[in-house]
């Protein structure tokens, strides 16, 4: 082979990734590099034509700004209070709807289809839907009324309440999200051998025995990829959010995302909104890597 040939088939599969490069650093590096300046900048829009003239260096203030925001501090707070609400039910919740529908019956591919409704259904009609239920005279008040008469007095204002309003978009949340992560839970118990059951049943491990020694240590991968995303949605969610709540009421369901859209979008604050910006991915980048080295720890165990 001569060395220009050897040249060109070396150069091959860099040109085959070019446009696929391309399209990452124009939409996605560029974007991410833009965003880590600004966070170390105080942006006046509109106060100039000169758009350089807008920025100005500040350097760390707006991040020494968000130690001493209260309201930065309460969004934070929600954040986590949100994440640690949401993310063991939807990591053990669509695990245990997966076993079922994994039965082989007739049928089974409706209840599969009705579990996975709610995850194709637009946000804005499952806000709207949920504002119904939620009302004082509405669905969640008459089953809670009638299932728990002596704890629930009179109908709760769920979404107008500061001490409820959270709790009920993080079960909005959990609601929409349990399709979508028994898809992948089932996905992963149909690759389990049907053989290894089959040695289990001739052993004598009965039904709960099976999937507390056999179904659960085979679908940690699964459970770890779960945990991963679901945590990282639950850190920027916004959609839920600003359906049902828009923050209120009195900040109590404003979390670090929603937060950062009326620094940006409202306030026009756009260096202090990227500060925020950079916060939530760091973040995200160390809550991921910690639930990944646990996750490849406990499965390699």
């Amino acid at each position: 082979m001569s060395t220009r040939t050897s040249s060109r088939a070396k150069l091959t599969p860099f040109l085959f990734l070019a446009p696929a490069g391309l399209i990452l650093g124009v939409f996605w590096f560029l974007p991410a590099l833009m965003a880590v300046l600004t966070s170390f900048t105080h942006v006046s829009l509109g106060s100039s034509t000169d758009l350089l003239s807008q920025f100005r260096w500040i350097g760390l203030d707006n991040y020494l700004a968000l130690a001493r925001d209260p309201l930065f501090l309460k969004a934070f707070v929600n954040s986590w209070i949100y994440l640690l609400g949401v993310v063991p039910p939807l990591v053990v919740l669509p695990l245990l709807l997966a076993i079922l529908v994994n039965v082989p019956m007739r049928g089974i591919g409706f209840f599969r289809a009705a579990y996975y409704l709610p995850v194709v259904i637009p946000i804005v009609v499952v806000g709207l839907t949920w504002k119904w239920l939620y009302a004082e005279n509405g669905l969640v008040n008459y089953v809670a009324e009638a299932l728990f008469p002596w704890l629930l007095q009179h109908p709760v204002p769920w979404l107008s309440l500061p001490e409820t309003a959270l709790g009920a978009v993080m079960a909005v949340t959990i609601w929409k999200g349990l399709g979508y992560y028994m898809v992948i839970y089932l996905a992963g118990l149909q690759g389990i051998p049907r053989d290894i059951y089959e040695s289990a049943d001739l052993d004598g491990a009965g039904r709960f025995q099976r999937h507390l020694y056999l179904t659960l240590p085979l679908m940690l991968p699964q459970m770890g990829l779960v945990g991963i995303i679901s945590c990282i949605n639950a850190l920027k969610v916004f959609a839920e959010i600003w359906v049902l709540t828009k923050g209120g009421p009195l900040d109590s369901t404003t979390t670090m995302v929603y937060y950062l859209y009326q620094q940006a979008f409202e306030n026009l604050n756009m260096g202090y909104a990227s500060a925020i910006g950079m916060a939530l991915f760091a973040m995200t980048l160390a809550l991921s890597m910690l639930n990944k080295y646990y996750t490849e720890r406990f499965s390699l165990n």
